[in-house]
């Protein structure tokens, strides 16, 4: 029957995890891991025994000295002890953490320098779409576009892409984000 192929698929057939090198049934990834193209099982992605059996290994921070139970944790948690000296490109202003956040901050309409959201969406595509550097982070071809009532050219639905991996983004700081956290390149871009 189509159920017992379908249970028999989901628990018997596998694949093999990118970090630890072993092949393991699909029950032993997350349906999130299952849709990638280098999928980690649970064990790797836990940083330890998924199955209620607390991880042997901690990852602790060498600022504060906390512990985390995944490398992926303890990467979140250093964005604390970052100096809040990056300014914004629009207004000037020094407060933030990275270069994501400034962007970040022009993206929600609340930047002095430019006010709206749709305004604001505009002007840094606008920006990046004229920047030599940020043509391998554009997407090539709009699928759809952006109205937003603010009028001119239009900005594509997803117009950032990241060219390591393929994945798309809405907003140019979710770009920044994902290059600083899984392709370790926080200066992606300069201003």
């Amino acid at each position: 029957s189509v159920l017992e192929l379908y249970v028999y698929s989901i628990t018997i057939m596998g694949r093999t995890c990118e970090d630890c090198g072993g092949y393991l049934t699909n029950s032993h990834f997350s349906g999130n891991q299952l849709r990638k193209s280098y999928p980690r099982c649970k064990d790797c992605t836990s940083g330890g025994q998924y199955n209620g059996i607390p991880a042997a290994v901690h990852y602790q921070c060498h600022e504060c000295y906390r512990t985390f139970n995944s490398q992926n944790e303890l990467n979140m948690h250093m964005q604390v002890h970052r100096a809040r000296n990056v300014a914004c490109p629009v207004c000037g202003e020094v407060r933030f953490r990275s270069g994501a956040n400034a962007v970040q901050h022009v993206e929600t309409g609340r930047c002095r320098g430019c006010p709206g959201v749709d305004n604001a969406r505009n002007q840094i595509y606008q920006f990046a779409n004229s920047q030599r550097s940020m043509g391998r982070y554009l997407t090539e071809t709009p699928m759809l576009e952006y109205g937003g009532g603010y009028g001119g050219g239009g900005v594509p639905d997803y117009p950032y892409h990241c060219p390591e991996c393929s994945k798309s983004f809405r907003q140019l700081s979710q770009l920044l984000q994902h290059q600083d956290n899984k392709h370790n390149n926080a200066r992606m871009i300069s201003y």
